[in-house]
């Protein structure tokens, strides 16, 4: 069974009205894939296979031939020199379009990022945001919350333990291996599972560095190379009035809350986990609209805090509380927040605000909206680069 993504069907046609070249980033089994396939009218090439492989042998040949066409080259990392067609494509062949995807390694990879600066666009795919699970027939969250977002967990009829642990194994042997010089696997792993046991939780290097019997450092390490390839999300605090607000430690999200379930070796749902797995949704969809734009959270010293915060260009501060009941939503350090940052809008997402509405929070209007009403407000939003 699989299903259409047609809002990431536009989001890649939107990428190619400004450049020819598009790198479609994601981990493994996300689905790259299977948006691949729906593009309409495009050549899709596997570079797994050796005849298709052979295809592209002369690069050169290869572009001419396919002039004024949409071709896909599917796990491009497969090619000997994948930056050489890409480059070619881009500065000979501004007719053709070429959508590549590939491991996530390879978009960490400098060399890459350095060949093709300014010749191509990301879209960023994520799990199965809020179009998605509709798309696919779902009317609620539970199935998407308890088994994750990859579209092959998110269609099985139940979640299988062996599944998460076969696929970090391939993330390690595959994606890992294939770029960064690390040799404890089993630290590396267990970090990876201590992660995402804690996601959504403000990161303590030296907890994780004493649990995993490695240095401080070395922490950092894995935590930038599992940010640089998508399994997790680092959300840095936001902090104007230094004094009052924590300024330094980020919060950690799984990539997928799926996982995050697998880790914490949730098998039914509780409405006590469903807040924090609701935060990882809002999370996604945020990503998915500003790719990945400048997210980031707020807490002060008292333990006041706001889950999500996206500074814009005029100084304004758009503010998201992420609430799985909405009509009883305590809004209190919502209003604390605007106490330090007066302008900008205030919106709580919430799973049974459908029907979007309206409060008003000590003068300040306060909006509730669906996952999809945020991800159509977001469209178009703008913030700061940073």
């Amino acid at each position: 069974m699989s299903f259409s993504r047609h809002d990431w069907i536009a989001q890649l046609d939107a990428a190619f009205a400004s450049c020819n070249i598009v790198w479609l980033q994601g981990v493994r089994r996300v689905g790259k894939t299977m948006l691949c396939s729906q593009l309409p009218d495009a050549e899709v090439l596997d570079c797994e296979r050796p005849s298709h492989r052979a295809a592209v042998g002369d690069p050169e040949a290869f572009l001419r031939s396919r002039a004024g066409k949409t071709v896909v080259l599917d796990e491009i990392h497969r090619l000997d020199n994948p930056s050489e067609i890409l480059k070619l494509a881009a500065d000979y062949h501004p007719d053709l379009r070429i959508l590549a995807t590939g491991s996530s390694t390879l978009g960490a990879s400098a060399l890459f990022r350095d060949t093709l600066a300014g010749r191509k666009r990301d879209v960023w795919l994520l799990p199965m945001v809020a179009a998605d699970v509709a798309a696919a027939g779902e009317k609620g969250w539970d199935r998407r919350m308890l088994h994750g977002g990859l579209p092959g967990f998110f269609l099985a009829a139940r979640p299988n333990p062996r599944e998460y642990t076969d696929w970090l194994d391939a993330y390690w042997s595959k994606d890992i291996l294939a770029l960064f010089r690390l040799e404890r696997r089993a630290a590396f792993l267990q970090f990876c599972e201590l992660l995402m046991a804690n996601s959504g939780g403000i990161f303590d290097a030296t907890r994780y560095a004493t649990a995993c019997k490695i240095s401080r450092p070395t922490i950092a390490n894995y935590l930038a190379i599992l940010e640089a390839t998508f399994l997790v999300r680092v959300v840095r605090p936001y902090a104007a009035r230094r004094q009052a607000e924590i300024v330094a430690a980020p919060r950690v999200y799984a990539f997928d809350c799926g996982f995050a379930c697998w880790a914490r070796g949730i098998e039914a749902l509780r409405l006590d986990d469903r807040g924090n797995l609701w935060e990882h949704l809002v999370l996604d969809e945020i990503g998915a609209a500003l790719q990945p734009g400048n997210v980031h959270y707020w807490r002060d010293k008292a333990g006041h805090e706001v889950d999500f915060v996206l500074p814009e260009r005029n100084g304004d501060v758009t503010a998201i509380e992420c609430k799985w009941r909405g009509e009883q939503a305590d809004l209190g350090n919502l209003r604390i927040f605007r106490r330090a940052y007066p302008k900008g809008r205030n919106l709580v997402v919430a799973s049974d605000a459908e029907v979007p509405f309206v409060r008003n929070l000590g003068g300040a209007d306060v909006e509730f909206l669906s996952l999809s009403g945020l991800r159509t407000m977001l469209v178009g939003h703008a913030p700061s680069a940073g």
